[in-house]
């Protein structure tokens, strides 16, 4: 097992969003350095903190004292004057990470148009909504694209995929993934999916769009992500974390309706909760009869956790990742990805 990298003395805080990313194989973006001694140069080797509990002043140049964590070292782009004294806002990598804490390989810029990184349990989403060429698919919550641009990479750019999300700027992270892959199918659209649907709209341009208007469906929900690692902590609170399974719930509804008889609609999560995955499954089973949980395939995940009203052979047929299952043999975690939950459904009228 690899040594844990010394530390040097000039020490950069980052945010916290920040730090978890770089745990994850980023490197630190100018907009995430929150302090920085004022003899840090171009070139210096530094040590990157995450303020754990968003205490520390911008700009702050004595050495913070509050609750942080080593996140791993690396060396300076730009002077400490260039990221705070600046008139010209600053943007890209301001610390390279070259001995981060934990070796997840960052992949930035790598071959863009022959790679593209996803976690497993996202892949396997994709696969699991089996997208075939010429059909008409909605991706309900899509950026910043990875499944999007997967589902229409196994479309063979044939076809029509509709990318809904209520965040613009995210959606432009889209449409510059589907450009580096050169993928020609994809619309983005700017708005709320609980909005979608409207029995007097068109099914051509924007949303909304009439009911039974698309074969396939991801509805890939906001959720309490409870199953990105790694993590150091979690300030949500009761009431946050109980509201996601209601919004999903609306999400849900507007997708059966917005979906074709005999069409496919995949709900996933990258959270571990019961009430955000099996109780979903429940819920939806229980509310609307036509629909049915489909076997998928590949299904290499866990199964479903008992309770939450599905029988044993329901809880075959979704699949759970979650990295806090442990094999008895080596205590280690069953499937070492994040967190993350899938179920397939088809309408069958």
């Amino acid at each position: 097992m690899r040594s844990r990298p010394r530390e040097c003395d000039k020490e950069v805080v980052v945010d916290l969003a920040c730090g978890m990313a770089v745990l994850r194989g980023a490197n630190v973006f100018v907009q995430g350095i929150m302090a920085a001694p004022t003899s840090v140069h171009t070139g210096d080797q530094v040590s990157v903190y995450a303020d754990l509990n968003g205490e520390c002043r911008k700009g702050l140049t004595q050495k913070f004292t509050g609750h942080k964590m080593f996140v791993g070292n690396g060396v300076a782009h730009v002077g400490r004057d260039e990221i705070f004294c600046s008139s010209e806002g600053l943007s890209g990598v301001g610390i390279r990470m070259t001995q981060p804490v934990f070796e997840a390989p960052s992949l930035d810029q790598v071959l863009p148009a022959q790679v593209f990184p996803q976690n497993l349990p996202s892949i396997v989403c994709g696969r699991v909504l089996d997208p075939q060429p010429g059909e008409t698919i909605l991706d309900m919550c899509a950026a910043p694209g990875g499944k999007t641009v997967h589902i229409a990479t196994l479309m063979q750019n044939k076809g029509r995929v509709v990318a809904l999300d209520k965040t613009p700027q995210k959606l432009a992270r889209v449409e510059k993934n589907a450009a580096n892959w050169g993928i020609t199918i994809i619309e983005t659209y700017s708005g709320d999916s609980r909005k979608a649907l409207d029995d007097q709209a068109a099914i051509s341009g924007g949303p909304p769009y009439p009911s039974c208007s698309f074969d396939r469906i991801l509805l890939d929900a906001p959720c309490s992500a409870l199953g990105q690692r790694p993590a150091s902590r979690n300030r949500m609170k009761l009431s946050e974390l109980m509201s996601y399974s209601v919004y999903q719930r609306k999400l849900f509804s507007k997708a059966v309706e917005l979906l074709k008889p005999g069409g496919v609609l995949v709900f996933s999560t990258c959270t571990v909760t019961r009430e955000e995955n099996e109780g979903q499954v429940g819920w939806a089973l229980q509310t609307f009869p036509n629909l049915c949980l489909l076997t998928q395939d590949p299904h290499i995940g866990g199964i479903g956790l008992p309770g939450e009203g599905l029988s044993e052979g329901d809880r075959c047929k979704v699949q759970r990742f979650d990295p806090s299952v442990l094999t008895p043999d080596t205590q280690t975690p069953d499937t070492d990805t994040i967190g993350f939950f899938i179920a397939k459904f088809q309408k069958t009228s």
